[in-house]
């Protein structure tokens, strides 16, 4: 049975987590630039999901930042450049390591050119994830239940998600190609947040 706790600012004292969690941010919008951090959410896989509503005046969140900085445990992310990238910004630390199930999923299944969360839940994880909330006001004073179970539910199947992604990588031989492009994400996310969001510097142009 799943069970979804709406945190204040950061997560409680006392909670502990295994090897991994599963995370993933809500923002006002999809910008790195003007779009501020607003909620948080994560689960170790076991039903539940912690939702964290960020305090945007000083994003004071030591236990949230300790989580991220825990170079023990896993953070799973499905695109995880953007939410790394969020939340180096806002609270200033580098996650790692990460595991994301999108560049997982374009590196292995290749039959097919639908990696969204959506699509990927559908196929390895047996759910089918409503997108109704995806688009509204995360910077609201009071989240609705609405929001909080699709908020819960972007991080609910994560775990499952990439033990199948792992399984698939590693009988394609492609799992330390894998590895090596989760290592490269908090450069990438240093990278846009300094401004070469829009460029490939690998190019040759």
């Amino acid at each position: 049975m799943t069970s979804i706790t709406l945190h204040k600012g950061d997560l409680p004292d006392g909670l502990s987590w295994p090897d991994a969690v599963a995370v993933d941010t809500e923002t006002l919008g999809l910008s790195l630039v003007r779009d501020k951090l607003c909620v948080v959410q994560l689960s170790a896989g076991d039903g539940t999901a912690h939702v964290v509503q960020m305090d945007r005046s000083s994003y004071d969140c030591p236990n949230l930042k300790a989580l991220f900085a825990d170079s023990s445990i896993e953070k799973i992310f499905h695109f995880a450049r953007f939410d790394v990238a969020m939340i180096k910004k806002y609270l200033g630390v580098t996650c790692r390591p990460v595991f994301c199930t999108k560049i997982a999923s374009k590196l292995v299944r290749t039959y097919t050119d639908r990696h969204g969360l959506k699509d990927v839940s559908r196929e390895l994880a047996g759910v089918d994830m409503s997108k109704a909330q995806q688009s509204s006001d995360w910077g609201a004073e009071t989240l609705t239940d609405a929001q909080l179970a699709y908020a819960a539910s972007d991080v609910l199947h994560l775990h499952k998600i990439r033990d199948e992604l792992t399984r698939m990588l590693v009988r394609e031989d492609r799992i330390e190609l894998a590895r090596a492009c989760f290592d490269f994400l908090p450069t990438r996310a240093d990278l846009d947040l300094a401004g070469w969001d829009e460029v490939d510097i690998f190019a040759h142009a």
